[in-house]
């Protein structure tokens, strides 16, 4: 499914009414493992700025150890202090890595941004080297544009 037939399928699943936000959050994480071949994990890690820490929220995939990552650790940590998308083609020539799983290839972190401020972000693993494009990065900067709708 291409990420233009994704876009109302997202607004869909956030417009629920009756569910939870994390559980719109887990729908959506879902939505996405599901139609993108290589997106193989999927989840929110939510800032704590007073303890300048990022939280595992919402996510479908592998379980992970990383539940509490510090600002500037790793891809995740480094957008948390940059504001900046990240994308690693190869997890193996980045220094400031933190390894979930031998099957993980590449990462892709797109900050999620609400009033301003970056409240956390979206973290997408692939068992693929370098499959992510700008039209990943735009996509997932819709999605977490309608994410902070949330919030």
């Amino acid at each position: 499914m291409s990420f233009q037939e994704l876009q109302p399928k997202v607004i869909e699943i956030l417009s629920q009414e009756r569910i939870s936000r994390d559980e719109k959050l887990k729908h959506l994480c879902q939505l996405l493992t599901d139609n993108v071949d290589y997106y193989n994990w999927v989840g929110f890690y939510f800032a704590d700025h007073n303890t300048r820490t990022l939280h595992l929220g919402p996510y479908v995939g592998a379980e992970t150890d990383h539940t509490v990552i510090p600002f500037g650790k790793g891809i995740c940590g480094q957008v948390a202090e940059s504001n900046a998308n990240f994308v690693v083609p190869d997890v193996k020539a980045q220094d400031n890595y933190i390894a979930c799983s031998f099957t993980v290839k590449s990462e892709i972190v797109v900050p999620l941004f609400v009033d301003g401020v970056n409240i956390g972000q979206i973290d997408i693993d692939s068992h693929v080297i370098d499959p992510f494009t700008e039209a990943d990065e735009r996509f997932l900067e819709f999605v977490n544009q309608e994410v902070a709708k949330l919030f």
